[in-house]
Parts: structure tokens; C-alpha cells; sequence
């Protein structure tokens, strides 16, 4: 190439000697691609996290699996919480990751991060399908991961499980006793009726997907935590998705490298090795790691460093471009077109069921012969932190419909560069999807947030009309802005 001929040519009017060396990236390219002989693979667990809405018994579901399978026969339970852990079926394991609902679940699969390869839905008897259960399904649907059903709390007096499965299906999770495809187990997190019958469900979906690894190759996963301790320095949850993990090995995660000191389980017990679908604890590493990242088994300490040093200036580079270009409506669409991607992806958010209902079927009619609109998510309320999350990971536009963007959301929202639009009148949405699709979409005019306050009290004055008394929570107010 001209490169490599100036190169020379530096080179020889320098009397100096070329020798090019392997790449690292060369070697996490060659380590992505590389293809396992049919022979070699084996069966392995199925990685599992549990979502749902809040307060319908995820967290004792887990527990009772955990004290049932995981602690079974140790003194005093588990001794230390790495984030994952592991429960015995007969002859097989169930591995499940220890996430707080869907955010997280959504914000690993942002980084890239697709480790789970089932979905247990929890929904409570007594309550019934609730807006999050609906929200976990979208990010669920939208990881394109199988969901099994579990429906908890059925010892209580008022449970009803058959409403349950009626809401289910009208969300087009059709059970398998009604014909559908969805596994759906009765549950008690309490009595631990059906428990078992759910973990054999998970190894059933297991057996379907045919999820089988190479244990004889280097090992590759993602770091599902990380901590700084104050004994063994920094300290990573890492999830081996293929291949064994080995005492002595060299590991690079993101910026963080370093040769493996210590292997610890669920229980803090000393591994010598850790194979496909085994969560472990590692010691080691220059760094804490992100959660996310992926980790991978180099042959030297010295092409680890170079690597993460590298991982570390893309980073860098990759964070003062995205401050740059921030994520737009056209940005989008000019994406999906260099992409040849024939689905522009959304999530809207309204302030009644009514005009989430309208805008949704509104959207969805619009006709283009290239590309059609996709809803991934569509719910009443304001814009929250979890829908910036799942928009993030799904490449998608938030539009608000009489909804705006709580704080938190907001600031997530431009660390991230998703772009919320937010409208008064349905027809403006439709135009602008429909002009976006067509290439036609003129820029906007773009109002700048001052601020935000709380109303107080209210105050009605004749000839005046009605004095708000606010308390001020972020930002100024001034005199001549639009409220």
C-alpha cells in the first residue's frame, strides 16, 4: 500500500530496519471469528436472569433457589455475592445472573453484552400483568431472548392465575396449555410449590436452543461486576461464555488487563479452572473492569497491556466524538440507510392509554416501500431512566407525547445522545416519521431547558389570574421564558 511504501521509504532514507509485530486487535479479531469443530462442543448451562414488576417476589424466588440448591449442604448459606451463582438440576446446572430488573439488564445489553440466554417473566398472581411486567417484556422482546413464565405468590387466597395468562396473551405471550409457545409454571416463592418444575423448564428451553461451548479453548465471556477491595485490589465478576478459564491465564477486559492470581466461586471456595457457563470471581487485573465488557485469554502480559491501552485511546476518542455528533432523528435514519437496516425503531411514551393507543397505530400505518416503523416500547407517564437504557441499546428515537423527561432521564439522555422529541398534537409525530422515512425532514427549532420548579400552592387573583408559588429544583427561571 502507499502507507507501507513511505514507510519503507522513511525507513531506508533513516538506514533503520522495518519489522511489523502482530496486532493485539488482530488477535481478539482472529479469537471472535474463530469457528469450534462440531466435535468439540458440548453442552452447557443456560444463563438465566429473572425480571418482572416491582414487589411480585423476584428477590424471593432467588433466594429460595438459593437456599434450596445453591447453599444445600453448606453451613450458614452462601458467604459471599459475586453477582451470579449457579443451581444444580439432577445431572445439570442453571446458572442465573443476579441483576436489579431490567435496567441493568438493558444497560449490559448497550455495551454489547447479549449473555443471557433466558428471560424468567415473575408475575404475581394477586396482581396481575402491571406497567413494569409489560416494560420487562419489551426489553426482553427487544434482546430477542425466550421468556418463560413464572407465575408467583399462588398460595395466597385471592391469587388467580388465570388472569394472568389472559393478560399475557393479549401482551402475544400465548401459554402452551392455550396453544402458544410460552412456557408458564405456577409458583411459590414461599411453600416452593413448583420450583423444581420451573428450573426444569429452564433446562427444557435449554435443550431447545441447543446451547453448546468449546471447554478446550482459550476462554472468552463478559464481566458481569467489578469492585476495588481493600485486600485483593481490583476484583471482577466474569461470566465464561466459551472456553476454560485457568489460574495463570492473561486477561484483557476493556482498558483493564493482568494475569489471573485467584479463581473464587459463589461460596469464596478456590477454583483451579472455570469452564463454559461458570460465573467466577478473579483477581489480578491493573483495574476495575466495566461491567459489560468483554473479556478474552491473550498468550503474553506484554500484548494484554498494549491491547488495553488501545481499548483505553478508542474509548477516549469514541466519547469526545459522541459529545460531537449527538444521536438525531435524521442521524438515525441516515444510519439505518448506510446500514440498509429496514426498521426505524421507537419508543413512545403519552400521557393517557387513549393517545399511547392512537399514536401507536398512527405510527405504524405509515407506508414507505424501504423501511417501516417498529414500536419497541410504548407505555403512559413521564419519559424515566429505563426508557432512555432501553433506547440506548436498541438504537431507537423517545417520543413524548404531552410526556416530558424527569431529571435523571434527561441527564442520561444527553450523556448517552438519545434524542426525545416531544409533542402537543399527533399529527406533528406522524409528519415528521413520515418525512424522516422519506428524507424530507427539515431541521427544528430547538428549545433550550432553563430550569425546573415544583408548584407549591396556587393563588387565583382577580384581573390577573392564577399566581403559581413554585420552589425552584434545578437550574434558574427568568422573567420572559416560556413555562
Amino acid at each position: 500500500t502507499e502507507e507501507q511504501a513511505l514507510e519503507f521509504a522513511v525507513a531506508h532514507e533513516m538506514e533503520l530496519d522495518i519489522r511489523r509485530e502482530h496486532e493485539p486487535a488482530d488477535s481478539i479479531r482472529q479469537i471472535e471469528s474463530q469457528t469450534d469443530a462440531p466435535e468439540s462442543l458440548v453442552p452447557r448451562s443456560p444463563v438465566v436472569v429473572f425480571m418482572g414488576h416491582v414487589d411480585h417476589g423476584k428477590t424471593s424466588l432467588m433466594d429460595y433457589i438459593r437456599k434450596a440448591h445453591v447453599a444445600k449442604g453448606e453451613a450458614g448459606g452462601i458467604t459471599q455475592h459475586i453477582g451470579a451463582y449457579r443451581a444444580p438440576v439432577g445431572d445439570r446446572w442453571v446458572t442465573f445472573l443476579d441483576t436489579p430488573g431490567h435496567a441493568a439488564f438493558t444497560a449490559m445489553r448497550a455495551r454489547g453484552a447479549k449473555v443471557t440466554d433466558v428471560a424468567v417473566l415473575v408475575v404475581a398472581a394477586d396482581d396481575g400483568v402491571m406497567p413494569q411486567t409489560e416494560e420487562a417484556i419489551n426489553h426482553v422482546r427487544a434482546a430477542e431472548v425466550p421468556i418463560v413464565v413464572a407465575i408467583n405468590k399462588c398460595d395466597l387466597p385471592q391469587s388467580n392465575p388465570l388472569r394472568v395468562k389472559q393478560q399475557l396473551a393479549n401482551l402475544g405471550l400465548q401459554t402452551e396449555e392455550w396453544g402458544g409457545k410460552t412456557i408458564c409454571v405456577e409458583v411459590s416463592a414461599v411453600t416452593g410449590a413448583n420450583v423444581e418444575k420451573l428450573l426444569e423448564a429452564l433446562l427444557l428451553e435449554a435443550e431447545m436452543r441447543e446451547l453448546k461451548a468449546n471447554p478446550k479453548r482459550d476462554a472468552l465471556g463478559t464481566v458481569i461486576e467489578a469492585q476495588l477491595t481493600e485486600n485483593f485490589g481490583p476484583v471482577a465478576t466474569l461470566l465464561v461464555q466459551n472456553g476454560t478459564l485457568h489460574t495463570g491465564d492473561v486477561v484483557v477486559a476493556g482498558s483493564a488487563y493482568g494475569r489471573v492470581r485467584s479463581l473464587k466461586d459463589e461460596h469464596g471456595r478456590r477454583m483451579k479452572e472455570a469452564g463454559p457457563a461458570v460465573p467466577v470471581r478473579v483477581a489480578g487485573l491493573s483495574q476495575v473492569p466495566v461491567a459489560g465488557d468483554r473479556f478474552y485469554v491473550l498468550d503474553g502480559v506484554s500484548a494484554a497491556k498494549q491491547l488495553a491501552e488501545d481499548n483505553q485511546r478508542q474509548l477516549r476518542q469514541s466519547s469526545l466524538a459522541a459529545l460531537r455528533i449527538p444521536r438525531s432523528l435524521e442521524a438515525v435514519f441516515q444510519q439505518m440507510t448506510a446500514a440498509e437496516v429496514r426498521e426505524l425503531p421507537l419508543i413512545i411514551k403519552a400521557d393517557v392509554q387513549g393517545s399511547v393507543g392512537a399514536l401507536r397505530e398512527n405510527l405504524e400505518k405509515i407506508a414507505h416501500p424501504e423501511v417501516r416503523v417498529r414500536v419497541i416500547h410504548a407505555g403512559t407517564g413521564g419519559i424515566n431512566e429505563s426508557d432512555v437504557l432501553l433506547a440506548d441499546a436498541s438504537n431507537a428515537i423517545i417520543l413524548g407525547f404531552n410526556a416530558v423527561p424527569d431529571p435523571t432521564a434527561r441527564l442520561l439522555a444527553e450523556n448517552r445522545n438519545v434524542s426525545i422529541r416531544q409533542y402537543q398534537i399527533i399529527y406533528d409525530v406522524t409528519d415528521d416519521i413520515r418525512k424522516a422515512l422519506e428524507g424530507m425532514l427539515a431541521p427544528r427549532q430547538q428549545e433550550n431547558r432553563l430550569g425546573e420548579c415544583n408548584v407549591v400552592k396556587t393563588f387565583k387573583i382577580s384581573r390577573i389570574g392564577t399566581v403559581a408559588g413554585c420552589m425552584m429544583t434545578d437550574g434558574v427561571i427568568n422573567r420572559n421564558a416560556r413555562v
